[in-house]
């Protein structure tokens, strides 16, 4: 999910500085969970959670494995059939890397065939596997339009595939969205019909899933932009920078930035709880959870920091009040349990 961008090296180190003086240090670290096959190291990237199916979703890289996770209890069942490899050559661009939940199916992304598999879940097979335009990255299901929407950054673009209505669903290749200087990550406003996207510089963009016209492009502030996330009561579109910083987009009004927070660096995949009304941001700078909180009103609030792993970047809320985190080199993720009130 990740192209390489020059960020000037005096913001990194005064980001590096703000985030390690401007609170009390970090508690104490989350509990591991170890994926099956990930010893060696897994190159994750898009961590997912399934309300419907109440799992953690973890797509395992090069391990050739999906696991899906209880989060009360950490049981872990797999559904393999990936591309695999022995070793982790490191970067997050092997096997299977992204995967969405529809109809009673899972869709995921392998990145070595570049294919799109659909996984049966009481099998736990993959039962069809499509190939794609270009190399995925993040996959999406469109529950309005029955279809699949996958960004394919090497490409500049989003390509979308039809799903039938039979069981395994078949799927066809009907529209394709040009980025320019993208597509980076990718969430679904099911209440407005709206797809959010970054440019991997300055902007975040909105998209009607129905005509598929790019209907907004505001700024975000990052210089390198990465993480996405959705506030779906007000519409607020959070947009997390490589560099750290964290920003509140009123993209169901006028698009502006309502609130913006510097908070360490080296943030991808981020996470959001609607209930809790908190932010998760897991980043290496600081080897270390930042837990913030959204108000009502799109106003961010640093709550506080818990120790992480020093070389993640990617992290996910359950619906119980836990992040799950990420731990490349381990081939793990860690949960954490959020010690925080709800935000208002």
């Amino acid at each position: 999910m990740e192209r390489m961008i020059a960020l000037p090296f005096p913001s990194l180190v005064l980001l590096w500085f703000a985030a390690c003086t401007s609170t009390s240090a970090a508690t104490a670290a989350g509990t591991p969970f170890s994926i099956p096959n990930g010893a060696a190291g897994i190159g994750f990237d898009d961590l997912r959670y399934s309300q419907a199916l109440h799992r953690v979703l973890v797509p395992g890289g090069r391990a050739g494995v999906l696991a899906l996770l209880e989060p009360e209890t950490g049981a872990i069942t797999v559904v393999d059939g990936f591309s695999s490899s022995p070793s982790h050559a490191g970067g997050h661009d092997f096997g299977v890397t992204s995967v969405d939940e529809g109809r009673g199916f899972l869709f995921a992304t392998d990145r070595t065939t570049s294919s799109l598999d659909v996984i049966d879940l009481k099998a736990r097979t993959i039962v069809r596997a499509f190939k794609l335009g270009a190399g995925p990255d993040y996959v999406r299901y469109v529950a309005s339009t029955t279809e699949l929407w996958i960004t394919e950054p090497g490409a500049d673009q989003v390509e979308i595939l039809s799903v039938s209505q039979n069981a395994p669903p078949e799927l066809a290749r009907v529209a394709s969205i040009h980025v320019d200087n993208g597509p980076e990550s990718l969430v679904i406003d099911a209440m407005r019909g709206r797809a959010y996207t970054h440019r991997w510089k300055d902007s975040t963009l909105g998209i009607d899933v129905k005509t598929r016209q790019i209907v907004g492009e505001w700024n975000n502030g990052c210089v390198a932009s990465r993480g996405i996330a959705l506030e779906p009561e007000h519409g607020f579109v959070l947009a997390a920078c490589k560099e750290g910083t964290l920003s509140v987009i009123d993209a169901a009004a006028d698009g502006r930035i309502i609130s913006s927070i510097a908070r360490g660096s080296g943030y991808d995949v981020i996470g959001y709880n609607p209930r809790l009304r908190h932010v998760f941001l897991a980043g290496g700078a600081c080897s270390c959870l930042t837990t913030i909180g959204l108000s009502n009103t799109g106003k961010l609030t640093v709550l506080g920091d818990t120790a992480a792993p020093r070389d993640t970047h990617c992290v996910v809320a359950d619906d119980i009040g836990d992040a799950w985190v990420c731990e490349p080199s381990g081939g793990r993720v860690q949960r954490v349990r959020d010690p925080y009130p709800a935000t208002r």
